[in-house]
């Protein structure tokens, strides 16, 4: 019999990348490159990646879409996540959530304060949960937020996530 906590490191989970914003193309999509760049590194899929307007039906459309995929694991968002009148990624995906990691935004503006922006960590709106048995993470559209959050939040905790979001599946 498994242990409670046992899962594999080191298998290839299914990601999903969102990209929210009024102006990025692929081409100029710096923060989904950054994102798909350490996915890849890290041994993981990705399934597909999207653009959409930062407008709150075309996000809550995509994230829709992506949590029904069966095949996919987690999908990550980058972009929309300001104080800013069109940022809206938070609003959109929020209400979804089955359950918030709530220790996501903290650490991430942690982070942010101690290695990088000090006091402006406070306008960081970063927040992860759970969307229809699917880790969804709202990450800020700045290269250097993105590999901070990758580097130290998401891809250190992505295997044990999943895993707990899943394990019931397999009983």
């Amino acid at each position: 019999m498994a242990k409670e906590h046992e899962y594999s490191k080191n298998q290839s989970l299914k990601i999903a990348v969102l990209t929210v914003s009024d102006t990025r193309q692929m081409e100029t999509d710096r923060g989904g490159d950054t994102i798909r760049e350490l996915l890849r590194e890290s041994g993981h899929q990705i399934l597909t990646s999207l653009i959409c307007k930062d407008e709150r039906v075309e996000i809550q459309h995509a994230v829709e879409s992506l949590t029904n995929d069966e095949s996919i694991d987690a999908v990550i968002t980058t972009g929309g996540t300001g104080l800013g009148f069109r940022d809206v990624t938070v609003e959109a995906i929020e209400p979804y959530f089955t359950k918030k990691i709530v220790g996501f935004g903290e650490l991430f503006r942690m982070l942010s304060y101690t290695e990088d922006v000090g006091s402006k960590a406070l306008l960081s709106r970063a927040e992860a949960g759970i969307v229809r048995e699917k880790a969804v993470y709202i990450l800020p559209g700045s290269v250097k937020a993105v590999q901070l959050a990758m580097n130290k939040l998401v891809l250190p905790e992505l295997h044990h996530i999943v895993h707990e979001i899943t394990k019931h599946r397999s009983r």
